[in-house]
């Protein structure tokens, strides 16, 4: 399985890139692939940041680069300025595996475990799309998705469509597929192994606005 992380967000809300907002002094992009690594996987980034590429360099001073970044391989996207749903379709046009993980650069609650049993379930439905459902919200950006979902989401993007559910259902139904949208509230009321104890509802819970930022850091996580 491959495992990508979504970054190409113009963290408007935040007012800056939250890629690079620290967290216990680790920039949250490197939070979350460090979290992918722990699962045996080689992430990468989604996203047009050549910023974030190990080679990314700019000029710091006559002949001297400045490495600004030492992530991970970047993929950018093909469908400008729109949003996730842009990354997934890169990602996929360049993953090599049938199943793709996928996370948010902003969602640092999300726990090891329980991406764990998510891959644990992708590999045995063989499902096109398993997506976790939360305070009957989808979660589409922290989901696994089969690479033959690539000609549908292409499709919606060429079609100005940029949803990510709407794309990822539509893709799925002209396959003749089901989403596997399952809720993980009852799925935690009976403990399985490897997830934490804490509400579930803190485990997707983006870093949006400077508001958000402050409570993580007031939360004594930065």
């Amino acid at each position: 399985m491959n495992a990508f992380v979504l970054a190409g967000g113009q963290s408007t809300r935040m007012g800056r890139d939250k890629a690079l907002l620290t967290m216990n002094g680790q920039p949250l992009v490197e939070h979350m692939l460090e979290l992918l690594r722990g699962l045996d996987l080689r992430p990468r980034i989604c996203g047009s940041r050549p910023d974030l590429h190990p080679d990314a360099t700019t000029a710091g001073g006559p002949g001297v680069p400045n490495y600004l970044a030492r992530f991970a391989e970047v993929v950018p996207d093909n469908f400008a300025q729109c949003g996730p749903l842009g990354g997934m379709e890169a990602a996929l046009a360049v993953s090599d595996s049938e199943l793709n993980l996928f996370v948010p650069v902003d969602a640092p609650g999300t726990p090891s475990g329980f991406l764990r049993w998510m891959m644990d379930r992708a590999e045995t439905s063989h499902a096109v799309a398993t997506i976790p459902r939360c305070g009957d919200r989808p979660q589409p950006l922290c989901a696994i998705y089969s690479r033959r979902l690539l000609e549908g989401l292409r499709g919606s993007l060429a079609a100005g469509e940029c949803k990510v559910m709407t794309a990822i259902e539509g893709a799925a139904a002209a396959l003749g597929e089901a989403v596997d949208a399952f809720d993980v509230e009852a799925i935690a009321a009976t403990g399985p192994a490897g997830w934490p104890l804490e509400a579930p509802a803190a485990w997707f819970r983006n870093v949006n606005t400077p508001t958000d930022y402050a409570g993580l850091v007031g939360a004594g996580k930065r």
